[in-house]
Order: C-alpha cells, then sequence, then structure tokens
C-alpha cells in the first residue's frame, strides 16, 4: 500500500507546490486512487514531481462539495478523462461561506464519469464510503458561518455532502476524510457503528482553523476535549489543512507522536 499526499497547505519542499487545499494519493492492491483533488492544477505539478502516472488512476472520491477539495477535478479530467468521480449528490448543491461562494464549479456536473451516490456505498472489499453523521459533540466551530442554498433559500449547511472513505488493506483501516465537517469524533462514532471498533489510521483535517483571530475560550475547550478523547484510542492520526497551526500544536500536546503533520509530497505510508 501507498499513501503521499499530494497537495495540502505546507510543503515538504520547494520541489512542491502547496495550496489551501487537500489531495491524497493511494495505491491499494486493486486501485490507484485520489481523495480530493486540492484546490487548482497543482496535483499535477507535485505528482510529476512524485512520478505517479494519473492517467492510470481508476477512483477520484470527493470527501464533501467546496472549492478546496474539488478545484483539481477539470484539470485532473483533462488528463484522465475515464477515472470514475463519485460524490454525494449534495455536493452538487451550491455551498458558501457567509456571501462567498465555497462550492464546487458547475463544470464537473457535466462530466459524463462523474458518480452522484445517496449515502453509504461499499466499492469493494478494499473501499467503503459512508456519510449519514448526525452526532454534534466537539462540533467545529467555523461551520455557523457555513451555509448551502436549498429550494431557493440559504439554510445552515448540515454537511450531508459529506462522505468518508475507509480503506481495507493488509489487516488494517484507514479512515479519510477531507475536513472533518461533521467532527471528527462524531465520524469516528459513526464508523464504530459500521466496523464495529477504532480505526488503526485516520488522515483528516479537523476544521479547525482560524484565519481572523485567536481561538476563543468555547473554541479552545473542543480543541482540547477533542484531543483528549483521541489520545485515548490506539489510533494514529494524520491531520493538517483546516486544522491550523494552533489547534494542531494544542492537540499535540496532548497526543504526542499519536498526532502527526499532513505536507505537500509527504510520503504517508509505503509498504
Amino acid at each position: 500500500m501507498k499513501i503521499i499526499t499530494l497537495v495540502e497547505n505546507t510543503a515538504l519542499n520547494d520541489r512542491f507546490i502547496a495550496e489551501h487545499g487537500l489531495c491524497v494519493y493511494i495505491e491499494t492492491e486493486r486501485h490507484k486512487l485520489l481523495l480530493d483533488t486540492g484546490q487548482t492544477d497543482a496535483v499535477l505539478h507535485n505528482a510529476g514531481v512524485c512520478g505517479i502516472d494519473l492517467t492510470a488512476v481508476d477512483t477520484v472520491i470527493l470527501s464533501h462539495g467546496h472549492y478546496d477539495h474539488s478545484g483539481g477535478i477539470l484539470p485532473f479530467s483533462q488528463v484522465n478523462p475515464a477515472a470514475q468521480i463519485i460524490m454525494q449528490r449534495q455536493a452538487a448543491e451550491p455551498h458558501f461561506n457567509g456571501e462567498r461562494y465555497i462550492g464546487i464549479d458547475t463544470g464537473i456536473l457535466q462530466l459524463p464519469n462523474v458518480r452522484l451516490i445517496d449515502g453509504d456505498l461499499k466499492l469493494d472489499d478494499e473501499l467503503f464510503l459512508f456519510a449519514g453523521v448526525k452526532g454534534r459533540r466537539c462540533y467545529p466551530q467555523g461551520n455557523h458561518k457555513l451555509s448551502v442554498l436549498r429550494n431557493g433559500k440559504k439554510t445552515a449547511d448540515d454537511f450531508s455532502h459529506e462522505q468518508c472513505l475507509v480503506i481495507t488493506q493488509n489487516g488494517k483501516r484507514w479512515l479519510l476524510s477531507g475536513c472533518a465537517h461533521n467532527g471528527i469524533l462524531n465520524i469516528l462514532d459513526r464508523y464504530r457503528e459500521l466496523f464495529g471498533s477504532d480505526p488503526d489510521y485516520v488522515i483528516s483535517g479537523f476544521h479547525m482553523m482560524k484565519r481572523e483571530s485567536e481561538h476563543d475560550d468555547a473554541e479552545k475547550d473542543v480543541i482540547i476535549q477533542t484531543a483528549q478523547e483521541l489520545s485515548q484510542m490506539h489510533t494514529v492520526f494524520y491531520t493538517g489543512h483546516c486544522t491550523g497551526v494552533p489547534a494542531f500544536e494544542i492537540m499535540r500536546e496532548i497526543m504526542g507522536e499519536q498526532l502527526i503533520a499532513l505536507h505537500s509530497g509527504e510520503i504517508i505510508a509505503a509498504c
């Protein structure tokens, strides 16, 4: 199994492009796939530096319907028009941060290889997709600014468009989420409902980043409580993108080596 971070907010070195976005490349026994594609065509450049042949990718999983995870889909489709692109149906809805549109490029929906799904989907014995996360404990505070245009009216985003990928390989399970807008603890609760145990590894942003100011006390409480619960698990967590450096540092103090930062161009697994 091979896992490489192709796009992230920070880069391993100056050969790689860093941008506010996420793309993870995965090779399993049966598949070569991408979870998300970043914000721009940086995925093409960084794949080239890594020696990854994107024309061999058979599946693209879109974790949710935001531009910084879907922006590389159209550039990718220029070099690989055959790979199936799987997203929740609600990912096609218009999404906003305040008045700013943050949804996917509508041109993506015109691609013939896009597959819109509703809820959970087992692709095969290696790949499983799940949605339907309902819990709201330690809910990311930044979600309160986000909305969706539904039936002609803006309403608070319920993140029904978010889906998680579970990969089973060599007796281990990997759980991958783009931003964990539903809250990583709630996602893990849903995972346990489905699989009856904790995953061995998690790759996910935690949506704790705050650009304008420092975290207030309520936000810090969510970060600390989340880290404390994660620290009680045997799972190893890889995070970055929307987690933010201040939140990562708070969590790292609690979780230690159990929490690992992501960077563009970094090999997560190679076996």
